[in-house]
């Protein structure tokens, strides 16, 4: 089995800044694309940022300039840097791996089960 572990969400006033983490752990060949993924309240899961196993980055243009997303691929690990948080921004933040379990098996995603983010005014 496959698990995705959040951590780092919190309450953060505007202007503030955070680090979220998503760990992957269980059984894993090979992981492909990671990425992060808000949803707030009312209204539809988006993409913030995503990441290729090569390293090759992409952002919601919302969040161009503000978000840094990495990846440690020894450690199975993605991160998102959020800086100049928004009040827009407090949603649950959800990281989500494209992973293959065996040599042989379909890469599918994974999600993990999200992490609060709060930003006060």
């Amino acid at each position: 089995q496959v698990q995705l572990v959040e951590s780092g969400g919190g309450l953060v006033q505007a202007g503030g800044s955070l680090r979220l983490s998503c760990a992957a752990s269980g059984r894993i060949f090979s992981i492909n694309d990671m990425g992060w993924y808000r949803q707030a309240p009312g209204k539809e899961r988006e993409l913030v940022a995503g990441i290729t196993s090569g390293g090759r980055r992409n952002y919601a243009d919302s969040v161009k300039g503000r978000f840094t997303i990495s990846r440690d691929n020894a450690k199975n690990t993605v991160y998102l840097q959020m800086d100049s948080l928004k009040p827009e921004e407090t949603a649950v933040y959800y990281c989500k791996a494209e992973i293959a379990e065996y040599w042989n098996s379909r890469r599918r995603d994974y999600w993990g089960q999200g992490t609060q983010v709060t930003v006060s005014s």
